[in-house]
């Protein structure tokens, strides 16, 4: 097993032999969870770890593209990134369908994975997750323990630029059918996202229980969050009554919302 400073090492050398060897211990690591493209620190506040985004950004350029053996279609794809390995011990149920999952993805015990959907290079999906169908999990995002990703759902991907926080979503939050969560959210524990929330790093957040503007692009713990609307002010948008988009918390999570949110037990 070989430090992260090794692997970073090898990756940052001018050796093409090393290099490529950096990419294959960095790969292995992502595989099992021991490296990630974003952790907490010793505060608890995420940080991005840009080294491992390099050395993704290095097996794209590194990659030459071949034929990946996955019966019954075959794929073309960079040679460096081929479907993730599972085996039975593993415990993901990978559901038939359509559905993949790259190498350099972690995937947790107990996670379920529903035809079709996708799970990119250098994400971190945690145990009991579900990844409904059609739903993407970009690369390097951070998904916790017990977290529904609902039919549909697109969790960005932020491979570049290399120090560039990735799309994080919590333990226990449920995420609704057609949400987008983008340019490196923040989505804290328990949160509930409405079917049809779209959210980016940019996006004005309206807490309604406190009364104030969120411009972080984070979700406060256990927020309830619905799409909603806000009138334009000026004068043509009032003559046709224009509004736009905006996400709004109705509420924090309490015990009626958990009934509706629990996965049911046959699911797993």
């Amino acid at each position: 097993m070989h430090s992260r400073s090794s692997i970073q090492e090898y990756l940052e050398s001018n050796d093409p032999g090393l290099q490529a060897l950096g990419f294959d211990y960095l790969i292995e690591g992502l595989n099992t969870g021991r490296i990630r493209a974003a952790s907490r620190d010793a505060g608890g506040n995420w940080v991005a770890h840009a080294w491992v985004k390099r050395g993704l950004l290095y097996g794209f350029r590194a990659g030459k593209l071949e034929e990946l053996a996955a019966a019954p279609a075959p794929f073309f794809d960079k040679h460096t990134f081929p479907l993730k390995p599972l085996e039975m011990n593993d415990q993901v149920r990978l559901v038939p369908g359509g559905s993949s999952i790259r190498t350099g993805a972690y995937v947790g015990a107990g996670v379920i994975c529903m035809p079709p959907m996708y799970i990119n290079t250098g994400a971190y999906v945690d145990e009991g997750t579900m990844v409904d169908s059609h739903a993407l999990v970009g690369s390097c995002a951070q998904i916790g323990k017990r977290v529904h990703l609902s039919a549909a759902v697109q969790v960005g991907g932020v491979p570049e630029p290399p120090g560039a926080l990735p799309v994080i979503i919590e333990d226990d939050s449920f995420i609704g059918g057609g949400c987008g969560i983008y340019e490196g959210c923040i989505v804290r524990e328990s949160a509930v996202l409405a079917p049809g929330v779209i959210l980016t790093s940019s996006t004005r957040l309206y807490d309604l229980v406190h009364e104030r503007i969120i411009e972080t692009g984070e979700v406060p713990p256990r927020a309830v969050v619905v799409p909603g609307s806000r009138n334009k002010p000026d004068s043509f948008a009032r003559e046709h009554g224009i509004a736009t988009y905006v996400p709004v918390i109705v509420k924090y999570r309490d015990a009626r919302t958990d009934a509706a949110t629990e996965l049911e037990s046959a699911l797993r």
